[in-house]
């Protein structure tokens, strides 16, 4: 069963996918249809998930499943992974991005993952620059963690004697 994400609780596991660019309004409205299709009747050994599904700043795909009634399996995620990267081969779009997404005035950007350190040193981010944290496990740490100062996050190891 599938819910908004909104009414979805602290607790309830989340998995984030992020595009490896911007989707334009009319690719968000089709992949949202097309996540809440698929997931509508989304299952764990024939018991029905309470999930919520939502694409966020155009750039990122959020699953969230509600485990207290029912957790989702090993078969049942595998077949989520499935959906979003079907989806996303449809549209040219790959959701298994690994780039580090930040927050610029002029809206978002992105680094290669592997070039975190260098993009710091160079200055591209900085200290207080938000980053999307796709680390977070539950809906609660996405409400409370996902966007982060830099310098907060999995990368503060990079500003470590940096002057800003």
């Amino acid at each position: 069963m599938r819910i908004d994400f909104d009414q979805m609780p602290d607790h309830a596991r989340l998995w984030v996918y992020q595009a490896n660019r911007t989707l334009s309004a009319t690719e968000q409205e089709v992949i949202q249809s097309q996540l809440q299709a698929s997931f509508e009747e989304w299952a764990a050994h024939g018991q029905p998930l309470t999930n919520a599904v939502t694409v966020l700043q155009g750039r990122f795909v959020l699953l969230a499943v509600d485990e207290k009634a029912y957790a989702a399996s090993g078969c049942s995620i595998d077949a989520s992974t499935r959906i979003i990267g079907q989806i996303g081969q449809q549209a040219g779009i790959d959701f298994f991005d690994r780039s580090i997404v930040f927050k610029t005035e002029d809206g978002i950007d992105s680094v290669d993952g592997l070039k975190g350190k260098s993009a710091v040193k160079a200055g591209t981010i900085q200290h207080d620059t938000i980053i999307f944290n796709n680390q977070v496990k539950t809906v609660g740490e996405f409400r409370a963690n996902w966007e982060l100062p830099a310098s907060e996050s999995w990368m503060k190891r990079f500003f470590v004697g940096v002057v800003s």
